[in-house]
């Protein structure tokens, strides 16, 4: 059980979600059907989430004042992404419930921070050393050999913030390009694909999780969602799941995280898994929930940040699901989709559709056999 004893918002209430971007957004229609209200807190002011959203605050996320005055307006607060100061949660938490909490947050918003925290749970991720000096990544290289895989500590997302290094590039050149961001080096992992699962605590301490996915991704942004992974077998996904459950615990976890995994082949051929990142928060490799699932990411996170019972997540009998991002001018394909029977299309209402921009998703719920 969460240590949290906060009573649980009752419809009628309002959920705070620090940032405004799809997944703000995505929140804050579930919470809608719920009978809640949303009030955003974002600095840009022409945030997707504002259209969706009953209250809106435009300030930066190291406005005292301004975080105050929003979580005093608020039954609980939420985040849709995990790039924010320490310190903002924090000051929330001193007006309003916080969940995930910051502890959460501190945890995983720190590449070196958090595999330090899953390999203590006996939990194995790639091999990693920290890096702040063309010394300490020449140390790194050393131990973890080429290619490696150069990250920042934070702040990194759909590929940015990292470089794979491969024998005979100059390692100072390549790390001189980060600017002195603290990085870690990740040893090259050999993956056979990439899966992911989704899942939810409650303040209770109840767990949900919902199938294993299976991801392709396309210049490191997440193309194509697969529900549930094809030919995972039965241990490798329980293995999966156990996970997830294992690190939601260990954290005191409140609300939908997601926990991505490389698949590798093990000895004998028997698959093992790899944590690769940890997300606090909805996440996009769960968007084909909404269609998809008996309860999708975005209602299950509001069930759990207010207190609420936990929603079913199983994939309807008989159908597997298919989630397409819609990347840039993919999305003026919109017309087309409509058209297409069975087709579930989202547009997050972003006014510019740039080169590696996520503009909106389509699922499709397929029927097997």
């Amino acid at each position: 059980m969460s240590s949290d004893s906060t009573p649980a918002v009752r419809p009628g209430g309002t959920i705070g979600i620090i940032g405004g971007g799809q997944l703000g957004r995505m929140i804050a229609l579930a919470a809608a059907n719920y009978g809640l209200k949303a009030h955003i807190y974002a600095p840009d002011a022409d945030s997707p989430a504002f259209d969706v959203a009953a209250a809106r605050t435009i300030a930066a996320y190291d406005d005292a004042q301004a975080l105050a005055a929003f979580a005093d307006a608020v039954d609980v607060v939420t985040y849709e992404f995990e790039n924010i100061p320490h310190e903002t949660a924090a000051v929330l938490e001193e007006h309003a419930p916080v969940r995930p909490s910051a502890r959460a947050l501190f945890t995983t918003q720190d590449r070196l921070t958090e595999k330090t925290f899953v390999n203590g749970l006996g939990i194995a991720t790639a091999p990693f050393r920290a890096v702040d000096t063309v010394a300490d990544l020449e140390a790194a290289l050393a131990a973890l050999g080429r290619p490696a895989v150069l990250k920042t500590r934070r702040f990194g997302y759909d590929g940015k913030g990292q470089r794979t290094i491969r024998a005979g590039e100059d390692a100072a050149d390549i790390l001189a390009a980060f600017k002195g961001a603290p990085c870690i080096l990740e040893g090259f992992v050999p993956f056979r694909r990439e899966i992911s699962v989704v899942a939810a605590r409650g303040v209770d301490g109840a767990f949900a999780a919902f199938a294993p996915v299976a991801n392709e991704h396309r210049n490191h942004i997440l193309a194509v969602t697969q529900a549930p992974a094809p030919g995972l077998d039965p241990e490798t996904t329980r293995a999966a799941l156990e996970i997830a459950k294992a690190i939601a615990e260990a954290l005191d976890y409140v609300g939908v995280l997601a926990v991505e995994l490389f698949e590798v082949e093990g000895p004998a051929g028997r698959d093992r898994l790899v944590v690769n990142e940890i997300a606090p928060r909805v996440h996009n490799s769960g968007h084909w929930t909404i269609e998809g699932a008996q309860t999708s990411q975005f209602a299950q996170a509001v069930r759990a940040v207010c207190g609420w019972p936990l929603g079913g997540t199983a994939i309807p009998a008989g159908h597997r699901v298919e989630m397409h991002n819609l990347i840039g001018d993919e999305a003026e394909t919109w017309a087309t989709l409509l058209a297409e029977p069975g087709a579930a299309l989202h547009l997050y209402g972003k006014g510019e559709a740039r080169p590696g921009r996520k503009m909106g998703h389509v699922t499709r719920l397929i029927r097997e056999g």
